[in-house]
């Protein structure tokens, strides 16, 4: 994935007063306040931004991911951030203008950066609620590393696409990890967070409303845009069967539309990963080299799918490196 457009991070004016001898210095202009996010409330109390179905660059802002807020009688849980710091804003905008509440969780699905550049948004309290504390940023077990071992790249990216400098201590890392799973109470309502084996990648992370019944599923399900294997696909399809088994009322992928009809939402992602692992391995066992497997893999069950173009042959390379050393 890529990054974000200018937002007006840093606008500097230069002054100059009208026949005074000398320049005025140049001040910096203070940093424009983005309007709120866009959301949706799906449920009672759950509320949804959806984002483009797009890759993270600067045409679309680096709105690219779907982000969530759920809102309980204590406090506020957001899920997901968004890929920039203003898109953080923005979020922490729409928060503000559904409920009073404080934001006492700061949930990041997985360490794409589309899903938590925007932590920084939601660093203070930011609240009139008396005595309101800092979020908690929590996160799977291993998303702290991943996040330390990203992060150069990431700034680097914001820097070339995007034009936006962001110091490696605003990207939030999680300061309250998940392992196996893990129940946080908003108060009068429940979360049940669950971290599973490497899928999508090595730090996925599920949030389950349980009033509701509304599941937050990160890049663990994709709707139209193309599935992205940065983890294990084997691990993913082995997830995807677990998954399948839960009771949900309303799934929340991380890119795509949200749907009631589970689990057959997750039908198209898993006949493309499957297509991708078939047509993988038969290629390896023909003794045929990655770059032949590029040009045959998965052909034809690219065909339903945006963003194939970009996100394929990455995923053939992918499965590839995995299955190759299979017995």
């Amino acid at each position: 994935m890529r990054a974000l457009a200018p937002l007006a991070w840093l606008a500097v004016a230069a002054c100059l007063q009208a026949g005074a001898p000398a320049a005025r210095a140049a001040v910096t202009a203070p940093e424009p306040t983005p309007a709120p996010l866009p959301v949706t409330q799906v449920a009672p109390g759950v509320w949804v931004h959806t984002g483009a179905v797009d890759d993270w660059q600067p045409r679309n802002g680096g709105d690219v991911a779907n982000l969530g807020f759920i809102v309980g009688s204590r406090c506020v849980a957001v899920i997901d951030s968004g890929g920039t710091p203003t898109l953080g804003q923005a979020l922490r905008r729409a928060v503000a203008q559904a409920t009073p509440l404080p934001v006492c969780y700061v949930i990041n699905t997985h360490v794409h950066p589309d899903h938590l550049l925007g932590n920084v948004a939601f660093r203070s309290p930011g609240s009139s609620t008396p005595g309101a504390e800092a979020p908690r940023f929590v996160g799977h077990a291993r998303l702290a590393a991943s996040i330390a071992a990203r992060e150069p790249y990431y700034r680097q990216a914001l820097q070339r696409e995007f034009g936006l400098t962001m110091p490696a201590t605003d990207i939030v890392p999680p300061t309250l990890p998940v392992e196996g799973s893990l129940t946080l109470d908003l108060g009068e309502r429940e979360l049940r967070l669950q971290a599973w084996p490497t899928a999508h990648t090595d730090n996925d992370l599920t949030v389950y409303d349980v009033r509701s019944r509304t599941l937050f599923l990160g890049d663990l399900l994709f709707v139209q845009h193309l599935p992205v294997v940065d983890g294990s696909l084997n691990g993913w399809l082995k997830v995807m069967d677990t998954l399948a088994t839960l009771d949900v009322a309303l799934a929340v992928p991380g890119h795509g539309a949200a749907g009631t009809d589970w689990p057959a939402l997750l039908a198209p992602q898993r006949r493309y990963l499957e297509a991708l692992r078939t047509d993988t391995r038969a290629v390896i066992r023909a003794g045929q080299p990655l770059s032949k497997a590029m040009t045959t893999v998965g052909l034809e069950a690219v065909g339903p799918w945006q963003l194939a173009e970009t996100f394929h042959r990455r995923n053939v390379t992918a499965a590839y490196a995995e299955l190759e050393w299979e017995e």
